[in-house]
């Protein structure tokens, strides 16, 4: 146990090492294929491009090799893609977000998406435990009729490892905008005695996992009917979701016991969205 008595000397303690990292990358088209324009990448964010199939989309896969994030660490990633081009932007492997010892985790993610085209946002799920302070945030610039579908899960502790996040913060903030316009912006934060808050029944009501998939086109409402019926044919004994569609987009919402049972419900609704495709390779990896 630490003694406030004794003579350490708090002015002199080590600077500890943070994570910062930063990546970028973009697609373009050329003849009847979605290949890559740009890349860039620099301190723990890589981006790695899978071969895949043909006549798959192309499959941007993120990497934070720093293993996880904590208080001070700051990620921050652009992607885009030009018209008439479909690309997938995805991570190796869940992020995680250990305890902090000061300050706060960032995240920072932006999205340019041209006229024509479709973009997925498919990152695996973000984990934090005990204790862990993380900010993030994803922005999203689309033109005309271009196409998206995002998706971020995050999970309260690992559930499988009898782990609980007690106390914390976690904010998460999203902007999508068409030609310059708001079109969806949705925001969350949770700070203090987190489990308190999320035992509630307004919030998560004791679940330990919770996912939002956004769907935002032009035929976004045709979309509902196909996607309450897979939610229809999901256990509730997993979890439970709920799906609704104005204005061009669709919005569905899930809460689950676990991040295993959450990948059971968002999976099914991913890919029926994606007309069956499957999901990226690496989150059977």
């Amino acid at each position: 146990m630490f003694d406030d008595t004794s003579p350490f000397d708090h002015a002199t303690a080590p600077v500890l090492q943070r994570t910062k990292g930063a990546a970028a990358c973009s697609f373009k088209r050329r003849d009847d294929r979605t290949v890559l324009d740009r890349l860039h990448q620099s301190g723990s964010f890589k981006v790695r491009l899978p071969r895949l199939d043909p006549g798959q989309s192309p499959e941007a896969v993120l990497l934070n090799t720093a293993g996880g994030l904590t208080g001070g660490d700051t990620l921050s990633f652009e992607g885009e893609i030009a018209t008439g081009c479909e690309a997938v932007f995805t991570t190796q492997a869940s992020e995680r977000a250990y305890r902090a010892l000061s300050g706060d985790a960032v995240v920072t993610n932006h999205l340019k998406s041209a006229a024509g085209s479709t973009l997925a946002w498919l990152p695996q799920e973000t984990i934090l435990f005990d204790g862990a302070r993380l900010k993030r945030s994803f922005d999203v610039d689309l033109e005309g009729d271009a196409a998206l579908l995002a998706h971020e899960s995050v999970v309260f502790g690992r559930a499988a490892m009898g782990e609980k996040m007690t106390r914390g913060a976690f904010s998460d903030i999203w902007r999508i905008r068409r030609d310059g316009r708001l079109i969806h912006a949705d925001a969350l934060r949770v700070d203090g005695p987190v489990a308190d808050i999320l035992g509630d029944a307004a919030t998560l009501n004791g679940a330990h996992a919770m996912a939002t998939i956004l769907y935002t086109a032009a035929d976004a409402a045709e979309r509902l009917d196909a996607v309450r019926d897979i939610i229809d044919g999901l256990s509730p004994a997993i979890g439970i979701s709920g799906a609704s569609a104005w204005s061009e987009k669709l919005v569905i919402r899930a809460v689950a016991t676990s991040g295993a049972n959450l990948r059971r419900i968002v999976e099914p609704l991913i890919s029926g969205l994606r007309g069956g495709k499957p999901m990226p390779r690496v989150w059977s990896t």
